[in-house]
């Protein structure tokens, strides 16, 4: 049974809540972030109503378009005098208006660092003087937690939460050590922490791993979204097993809540080719080629799916798959919600995908999946996913595979055939896990409400929190 707060500590401390999150993707342009930051604002709220939530971002605009009644709290990547004001209206604005100002913004801040990068290498005296805050090179080796905003936020902080997502990895140094920059702060003041949803691994690079060694262990409450490779990652951090927990992905509670009655007649389609998920040309052809003729041969419609807008990395490398089928959905605006793309894939028989999120929307609600990896990062998050569902439900695909096209065709029509028999098992394992999400999101704001914060703690490894910042927040 689901419990309430009052938005206050208790009776013995009437200080308001005040939660500091950590959102898996800062930009605000990847719906499957957005749909795991949804679900876990939608708990805070409901729980605590009167709570003041604070969330991490370098896209206020686009975060109070989706979230007004939340507060940003600027990573530094965006300078603040474009900041301020773009905060200030996003929240009368809706994301598909909000959005055009967020991206012109990032314009805006990419010539401005451009500019800057020139200037500073024409003097000797410039490079040796203090870095460019907005800089992105010098982010990565700046403590996330001396900057104002930042400071000031944990300060007042009754609980520091890292949702879900897939950063705790080598792929995205800078996210990894913005989040543990933020939990270790935490810790040394006393403040209550928790980790959700999590997707650990590959963790191999030395200073990532002796990093988290150093600070996971000391997180009250770490949530995961699988259980095939994350329990075994932290335990050789040393985290102690009780505060571990597998979940699922919290994303599947947001799926999960719009499934429909009847079965789609579609067939869904995306494609994910970025750096860290390299594809090749005639891999990108041949999944084509098998998606329009499965789909041809079954007379269904091809829906093609965006989840990553990240310099348009789904649009470019998926709208050329469905290019000349005669039955196309209209694709998706640039600036959806969560909920819009998780009911177009509920429109779907089967899902063709090289996008982790999409394949959660799906099973989720009891859609099976061929999914699409060329990285070892891919496998581990599809691979995951699957046993997550009872197994047998996403069938992984390399990329890289000779015969890519007859696979890709062969395990469509399986997966076509078996939808509706494996439809109910599904879904079924899609409310256990909203189940067990709920439980941990319980036992993380019972660190608070039970006041199970521990004294303040020494600093891990001489890390200091910086001195005393004004907030800055609109």
């Amino acid at each position: 049974m689901r419990t309430t707060g009052t938005g206050h500590r208790g009776e013995q401390d009437d200080t308001p809540i005040r939660v500091l999150v950590q959102d898996g993707e800062h930009w605000m342009r990847n719906v499957g972030d957005l749909a795991m930051l949804s679900v876990t604002l939608r708990r805070l709220r409901d729980h605590w109503p009167d709570a003041s939530l604070h969330v991490m971002t370098s896209a206020p605009t686009l975060l109070r378009a989706y979230h007004p009644d939340v507060h940003p709290v600027s990573d530094g990547r965006l300078p603040r005098w474009i900041a301020q004001p773009l905060s200030a209206v996003g929240s009368r604005l809706g994301p598909s208006i909000a959005g055009v100002g967020s991206v012109g913004s990032l314009r805006a801040r990419d010539f401005l660092w451009g500019a800057a990068r020139r200037i500073r290498t024409r003097s000797v005296a410039e490079q040796v003087a203090a870095p460019v805050e907005e800089s992105g090179a010098d982010a990565d080796r700046r403590d996330i937690a001396t900057r104002p905003a930042v400071a000031s936020a944990l300060r007042g902080a009754s609980l520091v939460l890292a949702v879900g997502g897939g950063y705790m990895n080598d792929i995205d140094p800078w996210q990894f050590h913005c989040t543990l920059d933020l939990l270790q702060s935490a810790v040394e003041r006393g403040t209550p922490t928790a980790m959700i949803g999590q997707g650990f691994g590959p963790l191999t690079a030395e200073s990532l791993v002796a990093r988290a060694g150093k600070v996971l262990p000391a997180v009250d409450v770490i949530a995961l979204r699988e259980g095939r490779a994350g329990p075994g990652l932290l335990a050789g951090f040393g985290v102690p097993a009780d505060r571990v927990v597998v979940t699922g992905d919290d994303a599947i509670a947001l799926a999960y809540s719009i499934r429909r009655e009847e079965m789609g007649a579609s067939l869904g389609v995306c494609l994910r080719v970025a750096e860290y998920s390299p594809v090749a040309s005639r891999a990108q052809e041949a999944v084509g080629r098998a998606v329009r003729s499965v789909a041809g041969a079954a007379g269904a419609r091809l829906v093609p799916l965006i989840i990553s807008e990240h310099q348009s990395e789904d649009r470019r490398s998926t709208l050329p798959l469905v290019a000349g089928y005669p039955d196309v959905a209209p694709v998706q605006g640039r600036f959806v919600t969560p909920l819009d793309v998780a009911r177009r894939v509920g429109e779907c028989r089967i899902l063709v995908t090289g996008a982790y999120h999409l394949a959660v929307f799906a099973l989720a609600q009891g859609i099976p999946v061929v999914g699409l990896s060329s990285s070892r990062y891919y496998d581990d998050k599809l691979l995951g996913l699957d046993a997550m569902f009872g197994g047998n439900c996403v069938e992984l695909l390399r990329l890289d595979d000779a015969d890519l096209e007859e696979r890709v065709a062969a395990a469509a029509r399986s997966a076509w055939q078996r939808a509706p028999e494996v439809r109910l098992r599904l879904r079924e394992s899609a409310a256990t896990q909203v189940d067990l999400s709920n439980e941990a999101f319980d036992r993380v704001v019972a660190l608070v409400d039970e006041g199970q914060s521990r004294p303040t703690a020494p600093e891990i490894d001489g890390h200091a929190s910086g001195p005393p910042f004004v907030l800055f927040e609109q």
